[in-house]
């Protein structure tokens, strides 16, 4: 640098330079974003929509049926399947009472193993062919021989082949009794064995069921005091109690001995009841009306329930359903927990769908290249999506196309 001479000043921007530079870069700005970002959807689809408040709460299950007992009860023999629907007459189990032990069953085998053997040694003693005898004893092994094939290889109807078995068996004993009437010592054995048999019948009771029901034979003792006869009845105070665990006092009022035991009982499907306990007390339930009704271990299964009546007491709010469903998932349920949805079918679309024409609300159907303006009630604006129903029912449906604006 010379001597003498000073350094040049440094320019600055003026205010109105700055200006034009801020607008060159938003310029350049939006006309990135316009040239490269993706364009706004112009269409959106019609969806099927739910609107509606919840309430959860306490409940007690209610079901149509009816327990049955029996004295002096040592052990049962169930013949029925549990779970299972059984048909007016098929017999559910055999009760054996006080007076009868195993004992007497290894009796009776013994007996019958006498006898089986003494009969083997007749036959063996035989030396004339016995035509009819044969024809018999093939039968029999016949009969015995298709079981073998049904277990090993599939197919057919095992209860009725084992029928088939022990007719083929009775036909030969008859019989064998008939041919060998004479022998003394056959006739005590086929007595002795008969007098057993007996004396065991006459401390069993066979149970049929009385008419078309699902059959159980698990109990949990409310069954007593709580059906669908008198569920109405409750007050809110007795239904907390059952949820607490307190068992029902019985409808007859009459105590059951202490003797008497619960063999199983039988419910009727079709219809079942529950008792609510809600939580938010200050809901005011509609008589008559139904609601959505999910049990708690069953989120996948949701049924319509009916509010048949409420009441209000001791701080509570007890809301009596009742249900027109399958009983089986609840068929061993007592307490739970459940939330009732008063729900409002409606319809959803995006709020940018909506469009104001004449004064009235509505959207645009757009079906191939032709529009229609069709009016709509908006039940909710959820912000993204907005749910709706049609002034006129019948013209909006679910998958139909709408422009957006």
């Amino acid at each position: 640098m010379e001597q003498g001479k000073r350094p040049l000043p440094k320019r600055r921007l003026s205010g109105f330079q700055w200006i034009v530079i801020l607008c060159a870069v938003g310029f350049a700005a939006w006309y990135l974003y316009i040239s490269f970002a993706p364009a706004a959807a112009t269409y959106g689809t019609v969806e099927a929509g739910m609107l509606g408040a919840y309430y959860t709460g306490d409940a007690l299950i209610v079901r149509n049926e009816t327990p049955f007992e029996a004295d002096g009860v040592t052990s049962i023999r169930y013949t029925a399947e549990e779970g299972k629907v059984c048909t007016r007459g098929l017999e559910i189990c055999n009760v054996f009472s006080s007076g009868y032990s195993t004992k007497e069953m290894t009796t009776l085998q013994a007996y019958r193993d006498d006898l089986r053997d003494y009969e083997l040694s007749l036959l063996e003693q035989t030396t004339t062919f016995d035509a009819k005898m044969d024809r018999l004893n093939s039968d029999v092994l016949a009969a015995a021989r298709e079981v073998r094939e049904i277990i090993f290889e599939g197919g057919g109807g095992l209860s009725n082949q084992e029928t088939m078995v022990k007719l083929a068996l009775d036909r030969r004993q008859q019989y064998l009794q008939q041919k060998y009437a004479t022998d003394q010592r056959l006739s005590r054995l086929v007595d002795d064995e008969n007098a057993q048999r007996q004396r065991i019948q006459s401390w069993t009771k066979q149970y049929a069921a009385t008419s078309e029901a699902i059959v159980s034979f698990y109990s949990d003792g409310y069954e007593y005091g709580l059906n669908m006869t008198n569920y109405l009845t409750f007050t809110p105070t007795q239904v907390r109690a059952m949820i607490n665990g307190q068992v029902p006092e019985r409808i007859s009022q009459v105590t059951s001995a202490k003797s008497k035991t619960t063999i199983y009982r039988t419910v009727q499907d079709g219809e079942w009841a529950v008792l609510m306990l809600v939580h938010d007390t200050s809901w005011n339930p509609v008589e008559g009306q139904t609601y959505e009704l999910q049990l708690e271990r069953f989120e996948n299964t949701q049924v319509t329930a009916t509010v048949e009546s409420f009441t209000r007491s001791g701080g509570e709010l007890l809301v009596r359903l009742k249900v027109n469903a399958d009983v089986t998932p609840v068929l061993y349920m007592r307490t739970c927990q459940v939330t009732l949805g008063d729900r409002i079918a409606t319809m959803k679309v995006p709020s940018r769908a909506l469009y104001e024409q004449s004064g009235m609300t509505g959207v645009v159907v757009v079906n191939g290249d032709k529009e229609s303006f069709i009016p709509v009630n908006v039940v909710y604006d959820a912000g993204s999506y907005a749910y709706i129903t049609a002034v006129t029912q019948g013209l909006l449906f679910e998958g139909q196309t709408v422009l957006l604006f």
